[in-house]
């Protein structure tokens, strides 16, 4: 009977995911990513809390897909210069940090990798995007 309702909402929330990502402007979807990582990396640090060593590798590893394949796939680094050129090294530092919370179930370095992205995050929020975009 549980089972159902919780297939039910997740799909609900899945199709209120897509619509979100059809209709975002490009930073709007910059956003969806962030908070996708981040939504991750939090999940992960219950799972170590919880000594849920598997659950605590599929969030890392969500929020380290997210980083490479979203967020660092998406720099400019021509449009963007010497900028995107340090994003990109901060996401590789962000999942070096990532990838030793997860080998040594450490909540310091997932708390840090947390924080620095958080910090980009809330700066990514103060951009106010350009009309269209």
């Amino acid at each position: 009977m549980f089972g159902q309702s919780q297939f039910s909402a997740s799909a609900y929330a899945q199709v209120g995911l897509q619509t979100q990502v059809q209709t975002a402007s490009p930073h709007q979807l910059i956003l969806l990513l962030f908070e996708g990582a981040l939504s991750a990396m939090h999940i992960a640090t219950l799972h170590i809390e919880n000594g849920d060593v598997p659950q605590k590798g599929k969030a890392i590893s969500q929020a380290i897909d997210i980083l490479t394949n979203g967020l660092k796939a998406s720099l400019d680094t021509k449009a963007g210069g010497e900028l995107a050129e340090r994003l990109s090294a901060l996401y590789d530092y962000i999942v070096r940090r990532l990838l030793m919370a997860n080998l040594n179930n450490d909540l310091a370095a997932l708390t840090e990798a947390k924080t620095l992205l958080e910090e980009i995050h809330s700066a990514w929020l103060e951009i106010k995007p350009q009309a269209g975009g």
